[in-house]
Formats: structure tokens, sequence, C-alpha cells
């Protein structure tokens, strides 16, 4: 579920690794226990075969590394493959519990600076697609968004989103929410690709890790 109007404190914190693995985060606060999400599918932004080039380690004791990125909450990971097994750029991969085909374990969580030449160019595109395939969960930020102060709204943190656009999209939906994403070009003039919008967005919450207001990530 894409949180809108707010900002979002991480709750991806702590030594993330094995314990990861094993089962979702559980922390106790106010009284009550909150089960924390996890990532169950990622999409492969960089297959290193050699491992990683800063590994200074001799070539036998490496092993192939994974870069991906999580189609939830877009958690950057170092993924560790099956044996034999060799995954493609845009390739979607299975995480969660149970048997798992491609990945064997998740090694630990990057930073947007971690990852590779590679995954940082083709970061984009996998959240473009991400976007595209989830249709109906990323027509929230339009049809959910609500005003965070006074002078800022939601919409307002959208790439290429002013306020006459801002406007626009908030009287066209008081006709009806917005189907998805033909409709709500067809129906706001100057909109267009919103696709692209949300994919410009995410990528800066995934690059600037002070971003104020989170809309898609934690």
């Amino acid at each position: 579920m894409i949180e809108v109007g707010c900002a979002v404190k991480p709750f991806w914190g702590g030594e993330w690794m094995r314990e990861y693995e094993r089962r979702g985060r559980i922390e106790k606060g106010r009284g009550e226990v909150r089960q924390k999400r996890r990532e169950t599918n990622a999409r492969v932004l960089d297959y290193l075969p050699y491992g990683h080039p800063n590994d200074s380690r001799p070539v036998y004791q490496k092993k192939p590394l994974v870069h991906a990125v999580g189609e939830d909450q877009f958690v950057l990971m170092e993924l560790s493959p099956k044996k034999d097994k060799i995954p493609a750029v845009y390739d979607r991969v299975y995480i969660g519990e149970g048997e798992r085909e491609v990945i064997d374990h998740v090694t630990k969580r990057l930073r947007y600076e971690e990852l590779t030449p590679t995954a940082k160019v083709e970061l984009p595109y996998v959240l473009e697609i991400i976007v595209k395939e989830n249709e109906e969960r990323f027509m929230k930020a339009f049809n959910d968004a609500k005003p965070i102060t006074t002078r800022l709204h939601t919409l307002d943190l959208l790439p290429g989103i002013g306020k006459k656009l801002m406007w626009a999209i908030v009287e066209e939906r008081k006709k009806g929410a917005f189907a998805n994403f033909e409709d709500l070009t067809k129906r706001v003039k100057g909109l267009h690709h919103p696709e692209k919008i949300l994919a410009k967005r995410i990528e800066e919450e995934i690059t600037e890790e002070n971003t104020k207001y989170k809309l898609f990530t934690s």
C-alpha cells in the first residue's frame, strides 16, 4: 500500500541480513506488536558473475552476486544466486519465504552509492517497469493524494506537477476516481506519461536518503 500525505519513518533498520531472511522484523511499540513488511519480489539491476569489483579476494574465493531493487518498498539489496543460476537484468526474482528458484539468500541491504554503475543506469527503467505492471496500486498516488500542509499538497511532490496541474488533477477527480493512467492523461490536459513521473519520484526517494516526505519508500 502506498502511504501518501505524510512523512514515513524508515522501518528497515539494525542488522539486516540473516535475521531478515528468517522472518519479517517484529518490534514492540506502544503496547502492541507490529509486523514489519518485507520484500517478496525484486527486480534484477545487475549480475556480477565474479562478485563485486571492489572485492580484493582471489577470483576463486568470490561468488556471483546480484544487485536488485524490491518491488514493494524499493529496498536496494545484494542477493546471492543459487549455483548455476544466472538472472538477467530486469528479471523478477522471488526472495520471500519458502522455496526460491533463483535466489539463495539476501546478502545485505545497499545504499544507492554502493550500486554498480550498470545498476544505477538500469534503476530508472526498472522502476518504470514496476510502476507500469502495478498500475492499480500506483493510481492511488493520484486518486488518494491529500494536502500535507495548507501550502503543500502531496501532488506537489511529484516531478513536473506544478500548482496549475495539481489543481487540475484535484478538480477532475471530483467527478470520479481515475480508472488508470490512460484515463488520467485523457481527463487532465498537460499531464503526460504518469508512469514516468511516479518512477522519477521513487528514484529521487531512493537516491536522496534525506527526503523529507516519502510517498513510496520507507
